[in-house]
């Protein structure tokens, strides 16, 4: 179990224009709420402009609260969005975040977590418990002790399917090396159907977009850091050839790798 919270940027496009527009930063939740809960997520910023952030998804369902100055609070929670996630802030405004560990939101939930993905529904519409006071004002203890209540109030009760899925996920996500259903199935001595199933519940999405998802968010890091050779790179992730990756990359991230290192460079000059 973490003893800290993620320090990478992954899935964000562009993280360093992002940091420069707005304050953003990461908390663990009460030790309690681990086994479901990746981090807590900080966001407040001050505009004089818009600002538009682009994100490609991890596969995790995300509780959220935002509130514009002076506004209402709105709280919804975003299943796992299999396209590019695109926000436009404006203005004086807080964000406030739990992003549950891949499987994580279905002791929560109660149902298939499949019935979410590409939705995002208000917490209002769910049968969670809504929390007693707004959840963005004060500092960030006092909003992640909020977001600590309101998560306990849930009561979620461990589950050895939430925690096989959790696991397996992790696994492929710290591992560069697993690239197929069927060889990781032989891995663990299931059936590619048992995990097609046990995903799609918890998870809320397959095996192989799962796979496909975590290796494309390590192009999208590799791209950031240089001059590539991305036939390599495309053979390193498990793609077929470099057209396949080039084809993937643009359908998800909106633009082609190479355009978006140039991009990269361009901003930073």
């Amino acid at each position: 179990m973490r003893h800290e919270p993620r320090r990478d940027s992954r899935g964000i496009l562009d993280p360093d224009r992002l940091l420069r527009q707005v304050r953003f930063r990461r908390r663990l939740p009460a030790p309690a709420l681990r086994p479901w809960v990746e981090h807590y997520w900080l966001i407040d910023w001050d505009l004089a402009e818009p600002f538009d952030q682009r994100v490609v998804p991890h596969p995790a369902v995300n509780l959220v609260f935002q509130a514009q100055e002076g506004g209402i609070e709105h709280a919804v929670v975003a299943g796992v969005d299999t396209g590019l996630f695109t926000v436009t802030l404006h203005g004086a405004g807080r964000v406030t975040g739990v992003q549950f560990r891949p499987g994580g939101f279905r002791p929560f939930w109660g149902r298939p977590v499949a019935e979410l993905s590409g939705r995002r529904v208000p917490l209002a519409a769910t049968h969670l418990p809504g929390p007693d006071r707004p959840v963005c004002p004060g500092t960030d203890d006092e909003r992640c002790r909020r977001l600590d209540d309101l998560l306990a109030a849930a009561s979620p009760v461990p589950d050895p399917l939430t925690a096989e899925v959790t696991a397996l996920v992790e696994e492929i996500r710290a591992d560069r090396g697993v690239l197929r259903v069927a060889d990781f199935a032989r891995r663990h001595a299931v059936s590619t159907r048992r995990l097609q199933r046990l995903f799609l519940d918890q998870v809320g999405v397959g095996p192989k977009w799962v796979i496909r998802r975590y290796r494309l968010q390590e192009a999208i890091e590799q791209a950031a850091a240089g001059p590539l050779d991305w036939s390599r790179v495309a053979a390193d992730l498990g793609y077929a050839d470099q057209a396949h990756l080039v084809r993937e990359f643009t359908a998800v991230a909106g633009v082609s790798p190479a355009a978006y290192a140039r991009s990269l460079v361009t901003a930073r000059r």
